[in-house]
């Protein structure tokens, strides 16, 4: 079975890497990629803990891991990553997350904003355009 963000690669072998490694990521979009998948497992403290100190929402962490088990992931979409490479230092990852609520297909339409600090990506926020 492929990894539940969508690489051709055994969930082992791709984001449970970095589910087990502190978010050790090369890559915004491996970053983003391996939170998509923390979310398809519940796992709020990989969501905390990958979120920037300045912009983490730690009161809000038992909702978002309880919306997370309500609803059905279906697939995660990228669309669009700018900088966020190794040598960059911030970048974004605009996707398409979709999911199974109350009967219906939704999906999240987002553009991320992601800061690399101490050779670390955090995820910061939407992005402002």
């Amino acid at each position: 079975m492929n990894c539940y963000c969508g690489n051709n690669k055994t969930y082992k072998t791709c984001c449970e890497v970095f589910h087990l490694n502190n978010g050790k990521t090369e890559t915004a979009e491996q970053l983003m990629r391996s939170r998509y998948s923390a979310f398809v497992l519940a796992d709020g403290n990989y969501l905390m803990q990958t979120h920037h100190a300045s912009t983490r929402p730690i009161s809000e962490k038992k909702a978002i891991v309880k919306w997370a088990k309500s609803v059905e992931w279906i697939k995660l979409e990228v669309l669009e990553s700018n900088k966020g490479l190794k040598n960059n230092t911030e970048g974004t990852v605009t996707f398409n997350a979709y999911f199974f609520e109350n009967g219906k297909v939704d999906v999240i339409h987002e553009k991320s904003a992601f800061i690399k600090e101490n050779n670390t990506w955090y995820y910061l926020g939407y992005a402002k355009n």
